[in-house]
């Protein structure tokens, strides 16, 4: 009989396009060895060119439904990417907060891929006041770690994610306009990395999914969160060198067929 995967529960938002949100959780997750359990917190009207609208689903049902799977699995990590609204990132946090042990990856989706608005002041304030000092690690891209901290600069940004609670921070370059790709990594105790990596000549749909859901599975397979990130990015730029185009506009990052190398 073989041992079974650490699960990391997934909450997040569903895409019908199947490019980012819980398809990409589930695909990024099995790929590091672990068993994604998901929870949908808002339903999407997109394709692979944009969102053309967010369908909060209700607070109730989704804590609900984290219950019941952290009851029944030995959830070893969380990931939570798009959420619909102000009041179920209050929940969340107060969920969490009974587990202070559960590592929780954050991908804080502020807008898509295309450059559309996915979050509003109310839930901008909520993940900055409720949810932040909640999290192991945090990954956003520069404008949403600008948007959350109100600075510009990337390394300040990291800090100052540090500075709002968060143990790790790892903002990523890909919409910064240099030549390479430069992902910074903050740590609370001092730590501090970067890694560059060739520019790829494309948009994509769901990268920022496929990086923080990769690294919830590599952590509660047990990684540091310097290691799991430094392999996370390894896997996401390859998903990314292979990507194909299901649709008319961005690129799907390859991710079924891989595994972390």
């Amino acid at each position: 009989m073989s041992a079974a995967p650490p699960v990391v529960l997934c909450i997040g938002g569903h895409d019908p396009s199947g490019g980012a949100g819980l398809q990409a959780d589930i695909e990024a997750v099995r790929a590091a060895g672990a068993w994604p359990c998901t929870v949908v917190s808002c339903l999407t009207t997109q394709d692979t060119c944009g969102v053309r609208a967010v369908i909060p689903q209700p607070t109730a049902q989704i804590i609900e439904q984290c219950r019941l799977l952290l009851a029944d699995s030995p959830v070893a990590a969380c990931k939570i990417g798009l959420l619909g609204d102000a009041e179920s990132a209050h929940a969340l946090a107060d969920l969490l907060g009974d587990l202070p042990r559960l590592p929780v990856v954050l991908d804080p989706v502020l807008a898509s891929g295309a450059g559309d608005s996915l979050a509003g002041a109310e839930l901008l304030a909520a993940l900055r006041r409720h949810l932040l000092a909640r999290c192991t690690l945090i990954t956003p891209n520069l404008p949403e770690a600008q948007a959350v901290t109100g600075l510009s600069d990337p390394s300040d940004c990291a800090l100052g994610l540090i500075e709002q609670g968060c143990a790790w921070a790892l903002v990523t370059g890909t919409h910064a306009p240099t030549d390479q790709v430069i992902n910074r990594l903050q740590g609370a105790d001092g730590t501090s990395r970067h890694w560059r990596w060739p520019r790829l000549p494309h948009s994509y749909h769901g990268s920022g999914c496929t990086l923080a859901s990769h690294l919830a599975g590599l952590i509660a397979q047990g990684l540091g969160v310097p290691e799991a990130a430094e392999r996370a990015q390894r896997y996401t730029w390859s998903t990314l060198q292979q990507a194909f185009q299901t649709g008319r506009c961005q690129w799907t990052p390859n991710r079924a067929s891989k595994t972390n190398p």
